[in-house]
């Protein structure tokens, strides 16, 4: 269980590091930010979501309770901003040249191996910590 919980703590990680363009980029133009509702909801939820990541990914690697609970508040709003555990093989497509279709099939792999880390997570949340 702890294993799987470091895994996961890494999977954060990587998310960190994979959005560290995007936070600084957002907070050094945040006066620049389109006036369509969706993009600045996406803004003001990316933000807490980033710094967030740090407190889950600590949680998690230690295995303490506020790293589940961390994930567990997170989970919805992953699912909105688009920042998905494995959100990293998105990027495959573009690397390897294939077609915007992969794209299209690694994102919804994405979007389902969130569900399954939800419930892994709360399952081990169960059994260990509660």
């Amino acid at each position: 269980m702890r294993t799987a919980t470091k895994f996961f703590a890494l999977l954060d990680i990587i998310s960190i590091l994979l959005l560290t363009k995007q936070f600084w980029a957002i907070i050094t133009h945040i006066n620049e930010i389109p006036d369509q509702l969706l993009s600045q909801i996406r803004v003001v939820l990316t933000l807490p979501m980033f710094l967030s990541l740090f407190l889950s990914a600590v949680g998690l690697f230690l295995f303490k309770k506020f790293g589940f609970i961390t994930y567990f508040i997170q989970f919805p709003f992953r699912l909105i901003v688009w920042i998905f555990s494995i959100g990293f093989i998105t990027f495959l497509p573009e690397i390897l040249n294939l077609g915007e279709r992969w794209f299209d099939i690694l994102f919804k792999i994405c979007f389902i191996a969130e569900f399954f880390r939800l419930y892994f997570t709360i399952q081990i949340y169960r059994r260990e910590l509660n």
